[in-house]
């Protein structure tokens, strides 16, 4: 695939309309010169890169140059480092073979979708401590319908530590979605779900209603994001500290903690 402008918009947005500016600017020659624009170009990095051993600054009469030189260089930028990439792929995947797919089939192929389809999430869940057919679980996947597919994301990150599903039940290995529903929240709707990332796990109070299962598990998932710094998380959402849960009960630690994205079990090795 031939790169073309558009590869450039997406790595430096503001690449295009600057040389657009130079090149179609209606100053006067004077006007122009007064502007002493280098002709040099900015790297990914932010060094000036010095385009032509004829010119230094740009003028009227050379900018149509200096608009083709800077494309061309921003575009082969990294050549080298792509080079080195190609050949390691080499390595593993016979390269001739890649041509067979676009390059969104490759991601997608490697990467798994960016679509987040809940009937694949659906087709590899399993329920302990609750019936499928409960209302709790009807409310989890009603909520889960409503998530846009950003959300969806943030929360396949939170209860497995990646951010696509695979493309098939296939790719999935065997791995179920676990949802387990567990009464030692008391009350349920002051605590927040629980996921082990290791396991492909979210733990679930036996929330009162739909409402208060969307605020927590959004709350989970926006702000719940690390697997190694959850610890400050570890509190009971009970509005006012009371004295059965200050921090100054350790008895009641365990009882109170909410919100883990498996932390506790992912440096204990579980």
């Amino acid at each position: 695939m031939n790169l073309t402008i558009a590869d450039l918009s997406e790595v430096d947005k503001d690449f295009i309309p600057g040389l657009m500016y130079i090149r179609d600017n209606e100053a006067t020659t004077e006007e122009f010169e007064g502007m002493t624009l280098p002709f040099t170009v900015p790297n990914a990095s932010g060094q000036d890169i010095q385009l032509s051993s004829k010119y230094s600054h740009i003028t009227l009469e050379n900018r149509a140059e200096y608009v083709r030189l800077a494309i061309n260089y921003r575009l082969h930028e990294f050549d080298e480092q792509v080079s080195a990439v190609r050949e390691g792929m080499a390595r593993v995947v016979p390269v001739p073979l890649l041509s067979l797919f676009t390059g969104y089939e490759l991601e997608t192929m490697v990467c798994g979708s960016p679509d987040i389809p809940l009937h694949l999430l659906k087709s590899v869940a399993t329920y302990k401590g609750v019936e499928p057919t409960s209302p709790l679980i009807h409310w989890f996947w009603e909520v889960m319908e409503s998530f846009s597919n950003t959300e969806r994301s943030l929360f396949l990150r939170f209860v497995w530590g990646r951010t696509r599903l695979p493309r098939t039940i296939a790719d999935f290995r065997g791995r179920d979605f676990v949802v387990q529903v567990l009464d030692k929240y008391n009350p349920p709707d002051h605590f927040l779900p629980e996921s082990y990332t290791c396991f492909f796990l979210l733990k679930l109070p036996r929330y009162s209603c739909k409402q208060v299962l969307e605020e927590k598990l959004k709350y989970a998932i926006h702000f719940c994001k690390s697997i190694d710094t959850d610890d400050y998380a570890r509190i009971a959402l009970t509005g006012e500290p009371t004295a059965d849960n200050s921090s100054e009960d350790s008895d009641n630690e365990d009882a109170d903690s909410f919100a883990s994205d498996s932390t506790q079990d992912y440096l204990t090795g579980h």
